[in-house]
């Protein structure tokens, strides 16, 4: 009986342990690795780690039997930063994927030290095309937006709305030259021209000389190739040059409802952006907003929505792949099908650029917004085929294969 006994229970032990056994650790843990105290902690900051645990609880808090864990750590938008935390987090306290990642140079950096390691990162925050492009992983995935994407939302409405003289304010670092590079190669095309720009250091404070060189250059568009506080204090401070009032239009190139949000409808009003998401897009975007409302006192931006996104779509593929083994998981996403309250008719390309559709947006005038973060006008949709580059004119070899 004893026997038996034993017997019984190691065969009810082997039928429960499988799927946590497929885990390892025991456990999935996911880090959230961004800027929490410069320029960009409102682009995505703590709000990322809120609706990656967010995301977390409406799986379930689990996922094949296994404990689901979200931890965070701000990078302070230095790479040597970000990599070594990332190198400590896979080294030595068993993180499986690292997610958000603002800032290029440090999305660009982790990507790497990812793919030696062979731990999966989804990127939501930065935006160079250099993510799934020559510097592609095969376990490195690109969710939000890009610097593609926001030039053809934001730059093509321009120049079919007559802007096609440009000048730029670059911020100095990788993602500033990708995002001019971008847009300045789509306003080429469809016929404009580039009158010059200018660079500006990363968290720069007085934009005095270099809105001075813009408004000289007699473009008639100003593209902010820059984010976070460096727009908004660009934008607050060409109001006392009179930049718009003397005719030039102002493109914030990479702006988010964020953004927008601190910057006010008195200053922000007019200006044009694309974004990947709205939160009063329909009722499901609505929902999910009061929800995440209710635990930050905002409303999401596309960094947040892509990062409860990206969050819920790897836990999808563990559980497709019945492991959380990388190459596994990392088959499973390729090609996988997105369609969630962030992206509709998703799909991820084999370069882990995630396509889907973009929204060019107006910001309100102040007359204009009828309730609290009703700020955009959104004027038209720009289908994900033709925001993104197509994966097999990357330069990404994955994408070859």
């Amino acid at each position: 009986m004893k026997f038996l006994a034993t017997m019984t229970a190691a065969l009810l032990a082997a039928s429960v342990l499988p799927a946590a056994a497929q885990v390892s650790d025991g456990k999935v843990k996911i880090g959230i690795l961004n800027d929490q105290s410069g320029v960009y902690a409102d682009f995505g900051g703590k709000w990322s780690y809120e609706a990656a645990k967010m995301a977390v609880e409406d799986f379930g808090g689990k996922v094949l039997d296994a404990p689901v864990e979200v931890i965070t750590a701000d990078h302070q938008n230095k790479p040597d930063v970000a990599s070594n935390i990332a190198r400590q987090w896979y080294d030595t306290q068993g993180v499986d994927s690292i997610m958000e990642l603002t800032t290029s140079s440090v999305a660009l950096a982790v990507q790497g030290l990812s793919k030696e390691k062979k731990k999966i990162d989804i990127v939501t925050g930065a935006a160079t095309t250099e993510l799934t492009g020559k510097q592609c992983s095969p376990y490195g995935f690109h969710w939000a937006y890009d610097t593609n994407a926001l030039a053809v939302g934001t730059g093509g409405a321009l120049v079919k709305a007559g802007g096609d003289t440009w000048f730029f304010l670059t911020a100095d670092y990788a993602f500033g030259y990708s995002l001019e590079g971008q847009t300045s190669k789509f306003v080429l095309s469809q016929g404009g021209k580039v009158l010059g720009a200018v660079k500006h250091p990363l968290g720069n404070t007085d934009y005095s000389s270099f809105l001075l060189q813009a408004q000289s250059s007699g473009a008639k568009v100003i593209g902010f190739a820059n984010a976070g506080l460096d727009t908004a204090n660009a934008i607050k401070q060409s109001a006392e040059f009179g930049i718009v009032a003397g005719g030039q239009r102002l493109a914030a190139l990479l702006f988010t409802l964020s953004e927008v949000h601190g910057l006010g409808l008195e200053a922000a009003q007019g200006l044009s952006l694309t974004e990947g998401f709205y939160w009063d897009r329909d009722d499901e975007s609505r929902k999910f907003a009061e929800r995440f409302f209710a635990r930050t006192k905002r409303m999401p931006n596309m960094i947040h929505a892509g990062t409860y996104s990206a969050v819920t779509q790897y836990l999808k593929a563990i559980k497709q792949a019945g492991t959380d083994d990388t190459e596994k998981v990392a088959a499973a996403l390729h090609g996988a099908k997105v369609e969630d309250v962030f992206a509709r008719g998703g799909t991820v390309a084999k370069n882990g650029r995630l396509i889907y559709d973009m929204y060019l947006m107006e910001v309100k005038k102040p007359s204009e917004s009828k309730k609290p973060w009703d700020y955009y006008k959104v004027l038209a949709t720009v289908p994900g085929d033709q925001a993104y580059i197509k994966p097999e004119q990357s330069g990404c070899p994955l994408a070859a294969q």
